[in-house]
């Protein structure tokens, strides 16, 4: 019998009328109490069913601490769901018994439990969703796969919005979002006179100090136990396990939303584009694990932020410039995710096929700039938007490496990385793999973009002023042969017209200096 897709409000008349035992699926990532198929679930009859898979650990070799955040949060969750009253089966990693597959684990539980249907909400991958259509076939069951109400839009809601538009650009999608939540709005008018304070949001840090730090928990019992595990099970993963200190329930979410908003928020909007060697974290919230993995809500998120700057405690472009990032961004790249795969995983738009430098493992690189970024990914599974869009994505652009290759490092080695996110922000937006479909032009900069928002320049063995030879910072001759080697692609790009027309003013002889140069350098990788 096929799978389902219904609305929670069909099924709670179903539900009404049919006395059936459900196997509810969480998975990992679904950690919120008023997910939607918990939401249909009877405590007395139902079954939860939780499984640590070992196949979800590998299928790209994830960063030991995001491993350790998904497995302790999970267990946390199942563990209050327990003494709330819920039949909870959950199956850790290292039970003797547990198969290391997810459809062979639904498998034994529908053999132990004997439910009359499965009920799941929506997955948020693509590879996932083709997992749980198989089920019904398989186990001669009706699966009811129920919409995600933790997301702002949905994704027929998005599919309307973007149907006939030949640029569906975030930008429009945001204002949308502005008018339906109501948020920093003023009738129909946006607060300030302006939906977009982005001008403001580029100062560099260079120079300043005191910066706070995000909220940090000292892992307890529970935590130590799954510490314990991925450091004996996936030694060989990369980044460091300890100190970890990310929060794995949703009082310690809240805790590090309230965090954020009286020592962070203040200073986001003006130095959210801005980079330092010495500080991982300036004023970024951290916040994206918690809300992807459910643990906060990003309506939750948005109103306290909103509040904040009602109350006096943030100026308007902080306030704005975050809830931008969710109401905006974070729903939007989700939107495109569901509307193109799965084609869009294949997107390729450069032909870019050189393969992902060994030094983003490593960090074994004299550019300094990247050597900070991913050294930094490799100690705490994070890095921030623009270090991850203007350092390490904008060198994988530029140096034409398989954009399938960096999608699968991003998916990797951040702990806030799941692939409805990460994929659209790697391929459209970072390596314009989609061929503009979700970015008007490619994010390529020079390195005097990094020098201006960064410190990163200051200690580098290559000379950020030098555009060629080998002293030369990679990036600059890198930007203009990008430029040259796929001028047939983006020489109409209107957005690039002044870069080509630079390039065209340009000595023949100065224009072979940038491709030796680049030609060298690419060699070495």
């Amino acid at each position: 019998m096929p799978f389902r897709r219904r609305k929670v409000e069909h099924l709670n008349r179903m539900r009404d009328d049919m006395d059936k035992t459900n196997l509810v699926v969480i998975l990992g990532d679904q950690l919120s109490t008023d997910i939607s198929s918990l939401g249909l679930a009877d405590k007395d009859r139902d079954h939860v069913l939780m499984v640590e898979v070992d196949a979800e650990t590998r299928y790209v070799k994830h960063h030991k601490k995001k491993i350790a955040f998904i497995l302790s949060a999970m267990r946390h969750f199942a563990q209050s769901l327990r003494e709330n009253g819920w039949n909870v089966r959950y199956v850790e990693l290292d039970d003797p018994d547990n198969v290391g597959n997810f459809t062979s684990e639904i498998e034994r539980a529908v053999q132990n439990v004997c439910p009359d249907q499965i009920v799941i909400t929506d997955p948020g991958e693509w590879r996932v969703l083709e997992m749980v259509r198989s089920w019904s076939s398989r186990f001669n069951l009706p699966v009811h796969i129920l919409e995600d109400r933790r997301f702002l839009c949905s994704l027929s809601e998005f599919q309307s919005w973007a149907e006939g538009r030949k640029n569906p650009r975030m930008e429009n999608f945001y204002r949308e979002m502005r008018k339906k939540t109501g948020l920093l709005m003023d009738g129909d008018a946006p607060l300030g006179g302006k939906w977009n304070f982005d001008h403001e949001n580029r100062k560099s840090a260079k120079g300043l100090h005191n910066w706070p730090t995000p909220f940090q928990i000292a892992p307890d019992e529970i935590t130590r136990d799954v510490l314990e595990l991925v450091e004996d099970r996936f030694a060989h993963h990369f980044g460091d396990l300890t100190p970890f200190w990310f929060g794995v329930t949703p009082e310690a979410a809240e805790q590090a939303l309230e965090h954020f908003i009286d020592r962070a928020l203040p200073g986001f909007g003006d130095f959210q584009d801005a980079m330092l060697h010495a500080e991982k974290f300036l004023y970024h919230s951290l916040l994206s694990l918690y809300m992807n993995v459910g643990l906060l809500h990003p309506l939750k998120v948005c109103k306290a932020v909103e509040k904040a700057y009602k109350s006096g405690k943030v100026p308007l472009n902080s306030a704005e410039g975050y809830i931008r990032q969710i109401i905006g961004w974070r729903e939007y790249v989700r939107g495109i995710y569901w509307r193109h795969m799965p084609d869009y995983l294949n997107r390729n738009y450069f032909e870019a096929r050189r393969s992902l430098p060994g030094f983003y493992w490593t960090a074994d690189t004299p550019m300094a700039c990247l050597k900070s970024a991913i050294e930094q990914t490799r100690e705490e599974a994070y890095a921030h938007h623009i270090q991850r869009l203007m350092v390490t994505g904008n060198f994988a652009l530029l140096a034409g490496l398989d954009p399938h290759e960096v999608h699968e490092w991003y998916l990797a080695v951040y702990a806030d990385a799941f692939e409805w996110v990460e994929l659209p922000n790697t391929l459209g937006m970072s390596q314009f793999a989609d061929g503009g479909l979700l970015a008007s032009k490619p994010y390529a900069a020079s390195g005097n973009y990094i020098n201006k928002m960064s410190d990163y320049c200051r200690n580098c063995q290559f000379d950020v002023k030098q555009k060629t030879g080998d002293q030369a910072c990679p990036f600059n001759f890198l930007y203009w042969d990008f430029l040259d080697r796929n001028r047939d692609k983006l020489g109409n790009n209107h957005r690039l017209s002044y870069s080509y027309r630079t390039w065209d003013k340009m000595s023949e002889s100065k224009q072979q200096d940038v491709r030796s140069s680049a030609q060298k350098f690419l060699k070495t990788l």
